[in-house]
């Protein structure tokens, strides 16, 4: 099997017992299948909850704190002794891990997003660990990710994996709950995730996560999006993992063999930046960017709306709405003037400027 790169998310109820406290025997299990991954020349990145939950008993918490300053102190105390953990059991493996706290600020900036992806690939070509969690100590509710599932998927596509494992106590997804109904039936493979199934899924089930199937749904919609497969599922022994990636996991797997994955650029541009203004194109125009494949050029553009930037993103409008959105080569005030110049009685002959307004290759449709 040739070398590829695997994101593993294990969620707090994998981890953790019914108390709040991590699970030694749960902990053991999951870091000899990370072991045999690495083992198998693989390179793994860990998406690990169970900061809050870990710590919450030493703050004397009976149970998970419900309140931003109760997860924050929780998280305080329990990141460092989920990292000590991971530490000390990786040790016997010769693995060393590295712990990387994010924050949806650090996807949104693009600066802190390039960095990002430049730490997180050295410390893969240097045969490391990278242990990734939400910066649950300083988050607040705008820059959350939500839960450690969408931050999963995000990471997976953002690094280019060839697969996400989304591990949790529950075999896959059914039709149906099999909680409650003994009938129901276990999808093992999937072409995407519909709208449907986004509706039948159930809140969380654990006293010590936040993410439910529901947000396993839409992380692994998101990363299929992004062009990464996805299995969710659960399994145990060492060689779990590499079960998954031979086809054999415990749970339902994920793909849709006709996307393309985009590159980091257009991740950024789709998933993470903020627009700041609009550009609205003619029906060549549209049709030459969303059918041909090609950049969108001056000469398609009637108006804009916006005080943007050259580098800032905007979204572009055809004449059945939202195409996409793209980084601007131009500022708005020089699309006006290049807008005015065109309808004005000299335009036969003025200078038409053959720059791209948006690059093909930074462009990204809306689905």
């Amino acid at each position: 099997m040739r070398k590829k790169r695997i994101v593993v998310k294990i969620g707090s109820s994998s981890l953790t017992n019914d108390k709040g406290e991590i699970d030694q025997d749960k902990f053991d299990d999951h870091v000899q299948a990370l072991a045999a991954l690495k083992e198998a020349n693989h390179e793994v990145i860990l998406v690990s909850s169970g900061a809050v939950a870990a710590g919450f008993r030493s703050l004397g918490y009976p149970t998970r704190p419900v309140t931003v300053k109760g997860r924050q102190a929780a998280a305080a105390v329990g990141q460092s002794l989920l990292i000590q953990s991971y530490t000390d059991k990786l040790s016997e493996f010769q693995i060393i891990p590295a712990q990387i706290l994010l924050t949806r600020g650090d996807f949104s900036d693009r600066s802190r997003y390039r960095n990002a992806f430049a730490t997180i690939s050295e410390l893969l070509d240097r045969g490391l660990l990278p242990i990734i969690n939400e910066n649950d100590t300083v988050a607040v509710d705008e820059l959350t990710f939500g839960d450690n599932d969408m931050l999963s998927a995000l990471v997976s596509g953002f690094i280019h994996a060839d697969m996400l494992m989304i591990l949790t106590d529950i075999n896959g997804l059914y039709d149906s709950n099999p909680h409650t109904n003994p009938s129901a039936k276990r999808f093992d493979y999937l072409e995407g995730i519909s709208n449907e199934m986004l509706e039948l899924a159930g809140d969380s089930g654990s006293k010590v996560g936040t993410g439910g199937m529901k947000s396993k749904l839409l992380a692994a919609k998101t990363a299929v999006a992004l062009g990464v497969p996805v299995f969710i599922g659960k399994g145990s022994g060492k060689e779990k993992l590499l079960d998954i990636m031979r086809g054999n996991g415990d749970g339902t797997y994920i793909a849709e063999g006709t996307m393309d994955p985009l590159n980091t650029s257009r991740q950024w541009i789709a998933l993470h930046s903020e627009t700041s203004g609009k550009v609205y194109v003619d029906q060549g125009a549209e049709e030459a960017i969303l059918y041909r494949g090609k950049s969108l050029l001056p000469a398609g553009v009637f108006k804009v709306n916006g005080n943007f930037h050259k580098g800032d993103v905007v979204e572009v409008y055809g004449i059945n709405g939202l195409l996409g959105r793209g980084e601007v080569a131009y500022s708005a005030q020089q699309l006006k003037d290049l807008i005015k110049k065109r309808n004005s009685e000299e335009k036969k002959e003025m200078f038409v400027p053959t720059v791209e307004v948006i690059h093909r290759n930074r462009w990204v449709q809306a689905k």
